[in-house]
């Protein structure tokens, strides 16, 4: 796997609590053991492609998987910022590209997994982001606007991009908006160029599946103690403001927490916008016509020997 024309990458997506986490980890164990050894495959290693599991402390929120779990397969690109200050994609592209080598030169295949397509796209792509630093001036100016008005002039500047994010945070609103006015166009679409050979497994569950699956994962999130954590990051030293910006469960467990909330509406909400939040998700996957939609476990098997020659 030294020519990079050879690196072959498997990528496990799809939308929240679709159980990507579990799969990549049977994957990588497989290919750790058996006939993958014959081939010269050494193993696999795990590489998150999910915004938030990028910082400390953000553990019971964004379903990070344990640490013991961890320790049975390598996995990259969770906790490694402070939950205080913002990690863009650049950094995240710029980091996470880093390891993919260092996964190649091991002889291993790097797991790409997670549910933002966004930092999928610009880690196996060839894909320049627009280095724009913060512009404080028109960030104060945009902070001022409330999040609909942030919406309509993302819409109105940058359909596109308006289309494929979080439309309830603003810091992400505020910062698309600060690339699309100091740059005057809107962020670049990716070129579907690769330097490696990619396979993309999609897990698809219907749409009474995949609500099931939200509420039952919240309820769990919420018997581990979501709302103690949101509690605990605020003795660390968030703000509300920041808490809001880590995504919405933890934007409606700040509001509860503040009082603005009661525990029931609480839920109902996450339940709502967690749906939501998946149904966009799938809005962008679909545009992917190299995704390969699996239900079971053995078409997963068969897809991954043929792509690896197993």
């Amino acid at each position: 796997m030294e020519n990079p024309s050879t690196k072959k990458i498997i990528v496990i997506l799809g939308p929240t609590a679709a159980g990507k986490s579990q799969l990549a980890i049977k994957i990588a164990l497989r290919l750790g053991s058996g006939q993958a050894k014959k081939l010269g495959i050494k193993g696999a290693e795990i590489v998150s492609a999910d915004s938030r599991q990028i910082y400390k402390g953000l553990d019971i929120g964004t379903e990070k998987i344990t640490r013991k779990e961890r320790q049975r397969i390598k996995h990259h690109m969770i906790d490694i910022a402070k939950p205080q200050n913002l990690y863009t994609v650049i950094q995240y592209q710029r980091a996470a590209k880093k390891i993919l080598n260092k996964i190649f030169k091991k002889r291993k295949i790097p797991l790409i997994v997670g549910g933002t397509g966004f930092y999928i796209d610009t880690l196996i792509y060839d894909y320049k982001l627009p280095a724009v630093a913060p512009q404080k001036g028109l960030r104060k100016k945009l902070q001022k606007k409330s999040t609909e008005e942030l919406v309509q002039m993302l819409q109105g500047l940058d359909p596109k991009r308006a289309a494929n994010i979080d439309l309830r945070n603003r810091r992400r609103l505020i910062r698309a908006l600060e690339i699309i006015l100091k740059t005057g166009t809107p962020v670049p679409e990716i070129k579907k160029q690769s330097p490696y050979q990619i396979l993309k497994i999609g897990l698809k569950k219907s749409p009474n599946q995949l609500r099931q699956l939200i509420n039952q994962r919240l309820d769990k999130t919420l018997e581990k103690g979501l709302i103690e954590e949101v509690k605990k990051l605020r003795k660390k030293g968030l703000s509300w403001k920041r808490l809001e910006e880590l995504g919405l469960e933890y934007r409606l467990a700040a509001n509860y927490l503040r009082g603005l909330i009661p525990y029931e509406q609480m839920i109902k909400k996450m339940q709502k916008e967690i749906y939501h939040l998946a149904k966009r998700q799938m809005t962008w996957f679909k545009k992917d016509k190299n995704i390969h939609w699996i239900k079971t476990e053995n078409q997963t098997r068969l897809l991954t020997n043929k792509f690896l020659l197993l």
